[in-house]
């Protein structure tokens, strides 16, 4: 016993002498970062009071819809407030501001975004809406609203594009980060998404800081919409570095669409795999060049062929 008391008393020292090297991961700033689990639960609040007939509020009783929100609403507010003040240092704005104004900014900042609420559900009732319409395998919205990962990533991405605009570090990336590990589906908070955006299945789907999506925009998991190059580092922050989709665009599986000056024009459908880097026209079907099939029975068979190019049909089955 004494052995392993020594042990432990001699690894802490150890550590205490290497967190006095002055590093960034040897700040012990406990208190002036963002409570990851609090932002986590403001994020599940949001859910209830966007969705109030599906999500229950288990910590509270309650027997009228007006009291259940008020009471979120009361919870919401000042936890947000609390988070906001925390990170709004980070802002190179506010990061020599006295607590009183801190604490004026983001009490404005948290109303501010409040007031977004009823603009964010009207764009998931859109969502919810493509995701009825673009998959036969939904047999009612109730459905799509309690499993759908998709929507789930969307309904995140939504909230946390408002605290984005009105310029809060860190909490927005916290919310899209932690949609993230539940969906496999990474979407940045700057992205600007349009109405009725579908994600079908979703895992390894990656959207940048900078992309522009339209409405009635499609798209299937794997599908990647970065950066030509980020070798340029901290010298491409605030530069559009991502690509812009135009109204009406399906994305199948696997694509990856990349650069700031890459536009894929409205009614575009961008087939499995594909790699773009340029822009696309408007109405233009994208195929993946020379892919083709072939088929192997025995040795009493001959190989056949079959050129996926000419076949509509592979575009739109997933």
């Amino acid at each position: 016993m004494a052995d392993i008391e020594y042990k432990i008393n001699r690894l802490t020292e150890s550590l205490m002498d290497d967190y006095g090297k002055g590093r960034v991961i040897d700040e012990i700033k406990m208190f002036e970062y963002p409570d990851r689990d609090v932002v986590i639960d403001i994020l599940e609040k949001l859910r209830i009071v966007i969705y109030p007939g599906y999500y229950r509020n288990r910590n509270y009783r309650t027997y009228t819809v007006r009291n259940n929100i008020s009471i979120l609403l009361e919870d919401i507010i000042y936890n947000l407030i609390k988070q906001t003040s925390i990170v709004l240092r980070y802002a190179p704005e506010y990061s020599d501001a006295d607590d009183t104004t801190i604490a004026k900014a983001s009490e404005e900042i948290t109303f501010r975004f409040l007031d977004t609420i009823p603009k964010i559900r009207e764009y998931i009732e859109t969502d919810i809406q493509a995701a009825y319409d673009g998959d036969p395998a939904a047999y009612n919205k109730d459905e799509i609203i309690c499993t759908y990962p998709g929507l789930f990533a969307i309904f995140t991405s939504r909230v946390a594009h408002e605290l984005f605009l009105l310029g809060v570090p860190m909490i927005p990336r916290i919310m899209t980060e932690h949609a993230h590990s539940l969906t496999g589906i990474d979407i940045h908070p700057g992205t600007t998404i349009g109405k009725y955006f579908f994600i079908d299945h979703g895992t390894g789907i990656v959207i940048g800081e900078t992309t522009e999506i339209g409405n009635n925009v499609k798209i299937y998991q794997g599908v990647t919409l970065g950066a030509l190059s980020t070798r340029g580092g901290q010298n491409l922050r605030g530069k559009k570095r991502h690509p812009t989709i135009c109204d009406n665009v399906t994305i199948y599986s696997g694509a990856s669409i990349l650069g700031g000056e890459t536009v894929v024009g409205k009614n575009v459908v961008v087939g499995g795999n594909a790699f773009i880097t340029t822009s696309i026209p408007e109405g233009a079907k994208v195929s993946v060049k020379s892919q083709e099939l072939m088929y192997n029975y025995d040795s009493k068979h001959p190989v056949e062929r079959k050129d996926v190019e000419l076949d509509d049909a592979w575009f739109y089955v997933i």
